[in-house]
């Protein structure tokens, strides 16, 4: 492969994984946190992230067939959370809820959430996960792995410059602003979430198409 074919994969890896547009997500789901709490999930998303890509860049295609789970399970399953994680979107209330300082920085549920639903399944979702899958697999040698993996590892550092710019946006947009913009996040996310799981029935079920 030559060397423009790796480019034209990390172009298209960020396209899938879609920085950018993770930031108003990012600002939803972490609106009644403090600046420390967002770069800790921050840099627990984006390790998470490259963890994933990495792991399925050389086992991928062995951990699914060794458990016997296709690409569209997995797209089903991805669809199925991001579906849920759309509905809670959609109803919050936007209340901040009263925290201790001892909570502030020992919070095991806001690193989850770095973990699931931010890295999987939506930022490295079904689409990723099968793009490194596939493309890994186009040769075998060790210098293919190589860039496969540079392009993963420059993909995560995009993604870690762009969430650590939401401390900006979050100053510029007021509580009411963001609980909007978590209402229509939860509505785009539903349809991505339909989307997701639509692929997914008809590669499992061909006839539906």
């Amino acid at each position: 492969m030559e060397y423009t074919e790796y480019t034209k994969f990390l172009v298209g890896l960020i396209a899938v994984v879609n920085p950018i547009g993770a930031i108003p997500i990012f600002l939803a789901m972490t609106s009644d946190l403090s600046l420390p709490e967002r770069k800790k999930i921050v840099h627990v998303t984006v390790t998470a992230v490259a963890t994933i890509l990495l792991i399925a860049l050389f086992f991928g295609e062995a951990i699914l067939e060794f458990f016997g789970i296709s690409i569209n399970s997995f797209r089903v399953g991805g669809g199925i959370l991001i579906l849920l994680m759309a509905i809670s979107m959609m109803h919050t209330k936007g209340e901040k809820p009263i925290r201790s300082k001892e909570d502030e920085f020992d919070s095991e549920q806001n690193d989850s959430v770095g973990v699931v639903p931010l890295a999987m399944p939506l930022l490295a979702g079904p689409g990723a996960i099968s793009a490194v899958i596939i493309e890994a697999h186009r040769q075998s040698g060790v210098a293919h792995y190589g860039f496969l993996g540079l392009d993963i590892l420059i993909l995560s550092f995009l993604l870690w410059v762009t969430l650590m710019m939401t401390p900006w946006f979050s100053r510029h947009i007021s509580q009411v602003g963001i609980n909007i913009i978590t209402r229509i996040m939860g509505l785009l996310l539903a349809a991505i979430a339909i989307e997701f799981i639509a692929n997914g029935l008809k590669g499992l079920f061909p006839s539906l198409a």
